[in-house]
């Protein structure tokens, strides 16, 4: 049995704030944000309005590298080496999180909320059904 981690809707709203004010702090400007619709959507909306985006992109197959990628939890890094790929300048891409797995090898493009604790699976509001039903 896969140990999980549910995290809660006060969390997450905390967790965006860290993030903000890291991505405020960096100096950097964003045209927008793009996000994938399974795990990035709502993070990235919470984000647009902290920080004033107007455009959120989903699943694109070219990414700005002016724009902000969100997404839930930088976990083994598949996301982020898909991303990469698509990005315009990959050197000029950042990549934000609200959770970073404890124990893996970051890029410097990361900016993310918090660490993990520990391996556990963390169930976000927004997948909760999903995980239960994967459980059954």
């Amino acid at each position: 049995m896969v140990k999980s981690q549910y995290v809660s809707w006060s969390e997450i709203e905390i967790t965006v704030q860290v993030i903000s004010k890291k991505i405020l702090k960096s100096s950097k400007d964003f045209s927008s944000i793009s996000t994938i619709s399974r795990g990035g959507l709502i993070p990235s909306r919470l984000l647009a309005d902290l920080l004033g985006i107007e455009k959120i992109f989903v699943d694109q197959n070219t990414i700005s590298s002016d724009s902000l990628f969100v997404d839930d939890i930088f976990d083994s890094g598949k996301t982020f080496s898909d991303v990469i790929s698509k990005a315009t300048d990959s050197s000029k891409l950042t990549f934000a999180t609200l959770f970073a797995r404890r124990g893996v090898s970051y890029p410097e493009q990361l900016i993310y909320g918090e660490q993990t604790l520990d391996d556990s699976y963390l169930v976000f509001p927004w997948d909760k059904l999903e995980y239960e039903k994967s459980l059954k």
